[in-house]
């Protein structure tokens, strides 16, 4: 009986162990394919003239579309940065989705709206209209939709937003991030470059606009946040963008875009039912959903990502909210990988069947609950005086240090691209934010993913998730 102990503990520990080793490779290999991609794409586009791509006039017509609710204090000011871009053919979609502040009058009275008669083809079903379609009599907001409707949800609006789009493209962005004036034009050059393969969906790097002075939709300077919170996330966005999705759009098994800011096909996501309504993680869903049609149908595709930081946006600045956001986050996940069960490990579905999806799911959805596993099994090692803390103190040091490494590759990688943290100190300070990480943030994001599990199979309430705006229009200097 004894042996047989022993025996389950070895086995257990090679688990464990062999779980470590291939996470930490799989990372490795992403970060290499990332940088080769990144520095690829750099040289590709440092000639290229983006103004010949938005001044001319065959230049394929885009619809920005924004889900507002309860955003009065944003946005005037964030309306302003969408309608600034510099593109030639593209319409701001607003769907005011039932707020139930004074947003909807700030917007009539600031782009002098008033109520117009609109065709809406209703391709996909959603709430119905509440106040109604409204234009603005100002010709310098002629590119301006303003839709009231009752609330349904952010995949809702956005399904609202199709219907009501007469363009081939349509980017959905969250109404409180600040677009960057060439976004679209550098968005929508993998969809003009594509030839025998369709680009179906496209994203870039977001970054975290807390701290930054941002004045008329611009944004004016950029800042460090003083809390140790949002510093480690300016770190954890950087490592995601710079050193993931690059290599998982090279290897065409991208999952994810950011639904802070993301372009599509509106054909492709209309044919697919546009955004699922009854998912927490809509964008991920909706990728996952268009990839799975165009395997299913046979074409060449690709959803494609550019290392480009077009969106800022802001971030939580308190723990509570912190854990909400990724509780959220983990349930989208779940959700996703659940209901498209039938794509993994299938050789239909190809790299995504046979790479993204189990990537995906043992990485991103089963990461945290491994840890705590370890965690636990650790513990009753200690119990039992099991433990060789000879070996113990090598391995948590080891990756300890692949941590700090991985975050100072990604920092690296971001002062030798397109290096957005120009002011003295940052870059130093965030090399500081690596070391400390590890213990300030990530053991909240694990504490989410596991409430968000508990809370995806027991709790029968399952809220979106409490997101408080703080307005990134007042984060200037004091």
């Amino acid at each position: 009986m004894e042996i047989n102990t022993i025996e389950i503990f070895l086995v257990i520990r090679y688990i464990f162990f062999v779980y470590a080793i291939t996470t930490i490779g799989s990372y490795i290999v992403l970060a290499i394919i990332s940088a080769t991609e990144t520095i690829a794409y750099m040289k590709k586009n440092s000639f290229v003239n983006y103004k010949e791509i938005l001044s001319s006039t065959i230049a394929p017509s885009i619809s920005i579309i924004a889900p507002a609710y309860n955003e009065s204090l944003n946005i005037i000011e964030n309306v302003r940065s969408l309608l600034s871009n510099h593109y030639v053919n593209y319409d701001v979609i607003i769907v005011n989705d039932g707020s139930k502040d004074d947003s909807l009058e700030k917007l009539i009275k600031a782009y002098d709206l008033i109520k117009v008669d609109f065709l809406v083809n209703e391709q996909i079903p959603t709430k119905p209209l509440r106040a109604g379609i409204f234009k603005s009599t100002n010709p310098a907001f002629e590119k301006l939709i303003v839709v009231d409707k009752e609330n349904g949800g952010k995949a809702d609006a956005l399904n609202t937003g199709l219907n009501l789009s007469n363009n081939k493209y349509v980017a959905c962005i969250d109404v409180d991030c600040l677009l960057l004036e060439e976004a679209l034009q550098k968005m929508v050059k993998p969809f003009l470059e594509s030839t025998d393969t369709k680009v179906i969906a496209a994203g870039g790097v977001i970054r975290i606009a807390n701290s930054c002075i941002i004045k008329d939709g611009k944004l004016i300077d950029v800042n460090l946040p003083k809390k140790m919170l949002e510093k480690g996330q300016i770190l954890e966005y950087i490592r995601a963008f710079l050193l993931g999705r690059m290599a998982w759009s090279r290897l065409n098994g991208l999952l994810v875009i950011s639904g802070a800011f993301g372009m599509f096909d509106k054909k492709i996501a209309i044919e697919v039912g546009g955004y699922d309504t009854k998912t927490v993680g809509e964008d991920m869903e909706i990728i996952v959903r268009m990839r799975g049609f165009m395997e299913e149908q046979k074409e060449k595709y690709k959803v494609a990502y550019i290392p480009d930081p077009l969106c800022w946006t802001e971030a939580p600045d308190n723990y509570k909210i912190f854990i909400s956001q990724r509780n959220r986050w983990t349930r989208g996940t779940i959700e996703t990988l659940r209901k498209h069960r039938k794509i993994g490990f299938n050789r239909k579905y190809r790299s995504m069947g046979l790479l993204s999806y189990p990537y995906w799911l043992f990485f991103e959805r089963l990461a945290p609950l491994i840890e705590v596993l370890g965690l636990l099994y650790f513990g009753i090692l200690v119990a039992l005086k099991q433990v060789r803390w000879d070996y113990t103190a090598a391995f948590i040091i080891m990756a300890y240090l692949f941590t700090v490494l991985f975050s100072i590759v990604a920092i690296l990688s971001e002062e030798l691209t397109y290096h957005q943290y120009k002011k003295k100190g940052i870059g130093f300070n965030l090399l500081k934010i690596a070391f400390l990480e590890p213990f300030a943030v990530h053991p909240f994001i694990v504490y989410s993913a596991v409430v968000g599990n508990i809370d995806y199979y027991f709790n029968k309430k399952k809220k979106w998730g409490e997101m408080t705006r703080k307005g990134m229009t007042n984060t200037e200097k004091k």
